[in-house]
């Protein structure tokens, strides 16, 4: 969220922030990846595994473009953060369920 309101209110959010956030966010989703390779989901679980999937290549589009200091379309800030926040509603409800 601090990352989309720099960027909305037109400030350069620092690569360490940028870095700090997608290191984080790439160690979820491995350890995601090996608690799905280890165990059955359900539908709901495979379902946000697969969003955070698609939450991280937009992570990586907008990294790369962060580095060759280019412009970062807001859609793709956007859509990567909704995806990512539906995907962790998704597996809220799921562990909220058993």
């Amino acid at each position: 969220m601090v990352l989309a309101a720099l960027h909305l209110k037109k400030k350069n959010a620092p690569l360490s922030l940028a870095l700090l956030h997608g290191l984080l966010a790439a160690a979820g989703l491995v350890l995601f990846i090996v608690v799905a390779l280890q165990t059955s989901l359900a539908t709901l679980g495979k379902a946000s595994l697969a969003l955070f999937v698609v939450a991280a290549l937009g992570g990586f589009v907008l990294f790369a473009l962060h580095l060759k200091k280019r412009p970062l379309p807001s859609g793709v800030i956007l859509i990567h953060g909704l995806v990512a926040a539906i995907a962790f509603v998704l597996l809220l409800v799921l562990f909220v369920g058993h």
